[in-house]
């Protein structure tokens, strides 16, 4: 994946992802690199994790580092963002991306699949964000990206815990961007359309599925992870030293 456009202040910065090993996240991660960014990314899936280092780390300014971590054992999380800043130095840009969409039925649903979800899809935005601020706040300027999705903005059934999460990402994500703006560090978001991962393929794409989302797209393409990189790479740069508190919807122009 070659780089749509090149924003100089992001080489050597020190980049921290979650989910960084696969789909979109993977994406990023290689987006990233090509950038020049010193990257670690958080994942618990060691095999595709490792070989994506292998594949990037040819020919890259910095090759990306692996760090393997559960983002719902809170103090796994604070020591994967400390191994990071110790490998790369204090993170300025964190990309709060890891995910997962399983679908549930509301009957279904037990107090411990809800928590479960919300540490999954919520939780560890914030505490990956209270990780990472103290050396932000002490470099004086930060980036935070947070992935939230269009699915809870379509009232979108099947997964209501899912979509609770990823409204909340809006709100935890301008929540900081007010607290955090007068030490100069930015929140803002990405609000993916529906990306057509590895993961997707699998589980839930089918020819009429397909038809149909593509029919609500004013982009009559399906959505790529690469597609993700470009709306990422602007919000943590410079070229966004602006724009905080904000909502960046990437998904086609669905309608």
């Amino acid at each position: 994946m070659q780089p749509a456009a090149i924003h100089p202040d992001l080489q050597d910065r020190s980049v921290l992802i979650s989910g960084g090993g696969s789909g979109i996240g993977a994406a990023l991660t290689e987006g990233f690199v090509a950038q020049g960014a010193r990257v670690a990314f958080i994942d618990r899936a060691v095999e595709p994790s490792e070989a994506l280092c292998e594949r990037l780390s040819d020919g890259a300014r910095h090759a990306p580092r692996f760090i393997k971590a559960d983002l719902r054992d809170i103090a796994a999380l604070r020591a994967a963002a400390a191994e990071a800043a110790e490998l790369n130095g204090p993170v300025t840009v964190l990309v709060n991306n890891a995910a997962r969409d399983d679908r549930h039925r509301i009957e279904d649903v037990t107090e411990e699949y809800w928590d479960d979800n919300q540490a999954t899809n919520l939780r560890h935005h914030f505490f990956l964000v209270q990780a990472v601020v103290p050396g932000m706040k002490a470099a004086g300027e930060g980036s935070i990206v947070n992935f939230s999705s269009i699915s809870y903005m379509l009232n979108q059934g099947g997964m209501p815990s899912y979509t609770t999460a990823k409204g909340g990402v809006v709100g935890l994500t301008k929540g900081l961007a007010g607290e955090l703006g007068p030490f100069g560090i930015r929140v803002n978001a990405v609000a993916p359309g529906w990306v057509m991962t590895e993961r997707q393929k699998e589980l839930w794409v089918t020819e009429e599925a397909l038809s149909e989302m593509l029919d609500r797209q004013c982009l009559p393409r399906p959505l790529e992870p690469a597609d993700m990189v470009g709306p990422c790479l602007f919000l943590a740069s410079s070229a966004a030293r602006g724009v905080t508190a904000q909502v960046l919807v990437a998904d086609g122009g669905t309608q």
